[in-house]
């Protein structure tokens, strides 16, 4: 698994209590730091080599993103 280019992938979701649903990875930005979007919320997950599967934070590791003006 190429996991520099922006891909879908199943991932536990904090918010689901674990559940496994599609959430969008983003981009590597650390080590085991990954940004992903998941329900339009932007946030970091890791990823566990162990068991092959992303972990997405969409309730403590929010990414606040400025809005733009129109």
């Amino acid at each position: 698994m190429n996991l520099e280019k922006p891909f879908t992938a199943m991932a536990h979701i904090h918010s689901l209590k674990g559940e496994l649903q599609a959430a969008h990875i983003i981009r590597k930005i650390g080590d085991n730091d990954y940004i992903a979007e998941y329900n339009g919320v932007r946030c970091h997950a890791i990823y566990n080599p162990f068991v092959g599967r992303f972990y997405v934070d969409d309730v403590n590791a929010v990414i606040e993103t400025k809005k733009e003006d129109c």
